[in-house]
């Protein structure tokens, strides 16, 4: 099973990466990705669940972004595989 998650989390690392060409996306990109609004995105950060970001600052709105291999990792995580 851990076999088949890690090769999951490998081919969807590589798929966002060739697909956005860049190391992190940003909230509008994460929301495509899951299939949820932005809103439902800010809804994750303030209750602490989700996936892992990075904050760009320390003000209350600085930018916030979401490393691909984390999305990855997130994905691989709550797909489920028959």
């Amino acid at each position: 099973m851990r076999a088949q998650n890690n090769y999951i989390n490998k081919a969807i690392y590589e798929d966002l990466t060739n697909r956005y060409q860049k190391t992190t996306i940003n909230k509008k990109e994460l929301a495509n990705e899951l299939g949820v609004s932005v809103s439902a995105i800010n809804n994750c950060i303030v209750k602490g669940y989700g996936v892992e970001y990075v904050k760009l600052g320390k003000a209350k709105n600085a930018t916030v972004v979401y490393p691909i291999i984390c999305v990855a990792n997130y994905l691989s995580n709550t797909i489920k595989v028959a």
